[in-house]
């Protein structure tokens, strides 16, 4: 992929933003003209936890881990975010500083709007506010989802649980089952349940072997018709 993105090119990006899904191809002309691509590599840390932030950051292809560092060390996985996504608005709205890391997966194009284009939109734009409201409104129950599936003892539920708040995102429904289009390692998951990675691949082998998940080469998992039927005891 070229490292120079025209207007046109912008545009089409910035189509696929959440934030901007309501605006026409003029007002997103004006946006175009406002932001900054930057790319990062994989396992780049994007914004530092407790840093001031004076960005929003739109990812345009890519994929970035949103994450805390516990007293002992261990990385949390908080929230994953792919293209079309978009953060650092927090820190903008309250004026607090960062609180968590953000860091790039894979290889990921971002383009950044500051602070004063960001509320010069959100003035400017009703339905772009609309839009925000009601992103962040669906975050805050997918953090109190986040909350109920940490409260779980058992391993199952807890995985069983970040797939359900995965598909509600990221699923798209095929003639076999539910597709999380967003590649997760065992790791990964492991880091979004709070259990070992020996733990979160014990569960999904147990889990493709009996035919409730399907685990794709490129990481995509497919959760079958029985996955949602069943409750298991690990």
């Amino acid at each position: 992929m070229s490292r120079h993105l025209d207007e046109k090119n912008k545009i089409e990006y910035l189509k696929k933003i959440q934030l901007f899904s309501s605006l026409t191809a003029d007002e997103l002309h004006k946006i175009s003209g406002k932001i900054t691509i930057k790319w990062f590599r994989k396992n780049e840390t994007i914004l530092h936890e407790e840093d001031t932030n004076e960005f929003m950051y739109m990812i345009f292809s890519g994929q970035v881990k949103v994450i805390k560092t516990t007293g002992e060390g261990k990385e949390i996985i908080l929230s994953m975010h792919q293209s079309g996504n978009f953060f650092g608005e927090m820190s903008l709205i309250d004026g607090k500083t960062i609180p968590a890391s953000v860091v790039a997966t894979e290889e990921s194009l971002i383009s950044l709007i500051s602070k004063k284009e960001f509320f010069s939109m959100l003035y400017a734009q009703k339905k772009v506010l609309e839009n925000l409201l009601s992103i962040l409104s669906s975050r805050l129950r997918n953090s109190w989802d986040s909350i109920k599936l940490l409260s779980f003892n058992q391993a199952s539920q807890r995985i069983r649980t970040l797939f359900f708040m995965l598909a509600d995102e990221y699923g798209n429904k095929t003639d076999e089952g539910v597709r999380l289009d967003i590649q997760l390692s065992h790791q990964e998951i492991s880091e979004m349940t709070g259990l070992t990675r020996e733990t979160v691949t014990r569960v999904l082998d147990k889990w493709q072997k009996i035919g409730e998940i399907t685990i794709h080469k490129n990481k995509f998992i497919r959760l079958n018709p029985s996955f949602h039927k069943r409750i298991d005891l690990v």
